[in-house]
């Protein structure tokens, strides 16, 4: 989606790979903005990895196909896909999502690998309807949540989990190389419990506003 956090979360994501020694190449596949692309180069950057890009408005699956063959030929260990943010109800953008899968595993069979949706800990209950419909489209395999560091609780992880099955892989902290965590379920749960107590006013004490304080291990 839109403002979520898609490209930095990729930015960490890759400084995790990173950090374990493998070589990374990113692919700028959301062609729609001009920032987006220099985001993802700035990142690139800031953690060492490889990175293809085309000029604003090129064909995303187009740039998907030149980033695998690089990657290929560079000797790449690992490949992450940045891609537009769209609305779940734009049927044109989720068909050219769809292409970008195609030609993905048409150009290394059994990928993509993983295919993780980034939502907002700030989206509510239509979280829940977005994460249905990229399922539908693209088999998501994981779903990260982003800003997990302000006043946001986090409840539509609980909704996509229990109702989706599909699992909550990371939780964004930050805006740091680091400020990935891998996503604790059972820290998760008694934290949003101890808000909704804190938060309760019939409870004593001053409230907790903070949310689910999530662990940073890595």
């Amino acid at each position: 989606m839109n403002g979520v956090g898609k490209t930095t979360t990729i930015g960490k994501l890759a400084a995790r790979y990173r950090n374990d020694g493998r070589r990374v190449l990113l692919v700028a596949a959301d062609t729609f903005r001009a920032a987006a692309v220099e985001q993802l180069e700035l990142w690139a950057g800031r953690v060492g990895a490889d990175v293809i890009a085309q000029q604003v408005g090129a064909d995303p699956a187009a740039v998907v196909v030149d980033g695998l063959r690089a990657a290929r030929t560079r000797g790449s260990d690992v490949v992450i896909v940045d891609t537009a943010g769209r609305l779940h109800t734009k049927k044109n953008l989720m068909e050219e999502l769809a292409k970008v899968r195609r030609v993905t595993a048409r150009e290394c069979p059994g990928a993509p690998h993983d295919t993780l949706l980034v939502l907002d800990a700030t989206t509510g209950q239509n979280g829940l309807q977005q994460a249905r419909i990229f399922q539908e489209v693209l088999e998501v395999t994981g779903v990260v949540i982003t800003k997990m560091d302000g006043t946001a609780r986090g409840g539509v992880a609980v909704s996509v989990a229990s109702e989706l099955g599909i699992p909550i892989r990371f939780v964004g902290l930050g805006e740091g190389p680091q400020d990935l965590a891998p996503f604790d379920a059972q820290h998760f749960v008694s934290a949003l419990l101890d808000s909704e107590t804190n938060a309760n006013p019939e409870q004593e004490g001053p409230m907790n506003c903070k949310g689910p304080t999530v662990s940073k291990r890595v």
